[in-house]
């Protein structure tokens, strides 16, 4: 087409064709990506709820430790994996809680050096110590009745 020479119907038909089009594609676009912005919020919320559920079901299994102070505890010893033997117990102790601070650090004094040094209360467990003698007892005295069944007079 010349400048010199008019546009023809055709041609004017076509801008407006095109137009039309520009429009109502840009009008779906918007259209598509409110519906993308929807399903990443409710991705978003599925993903808050599954959260909140994970972390109620973790809580309510975790068991809260309650220390007094003279108490006996043992102390978990993390760095026992960087020495030999599997079967070496990863508990040090017994120790004695002589001081229990906010936010779960603990004091425990050592019973033969005396030395005091403070730790997280998470790495302790409690100690039993009359528990296991009576447990050893029990079993003991279960295998004197067997034996005295096994064997009658």
């Amino acid at each position: 087409m010349s400048p010199t020479s008019g546009a023809g119907a055709s041609d004017i038909l076509a801008v407006k064709q095109c137009n039309m089009d520009l429009i109502q594609s840009g009008g779906e676009r918007k259209l598509q990506l409110q519906e993308l912005e929807e399903l990443r919020l409710d991705a978003y919320e599925s993903s808050r709820i599954y959260k909140e559920k994970t972390k109620a079901f973790h809580d309510k299994h975790i068991l809260r430790k309650e220390f007094a102070v003279g108490q006996n505890v043992l102390l978990f010893n993390s760095r026992l994996k960087f020495m030999p033997g599997k079967l070496r117990s990863r508990w040090d102790g017994p120790f004695v809680i002589t001081d229990i601070f906010p936010y779960g650090a603990v004091e425990l004094s050592d019973k033969h050096t005396r030395n005091t040094f403070t730790v997280n209360g998470h790495r302790l467990k409690p100690f039993y110590e009359g528990a296991q003698q009576q447990l050893v007892e029990t079993q003991m005295d279960a295998e004197l009745r067997l034996l005295d069944v096994v064997y009658p007079p």
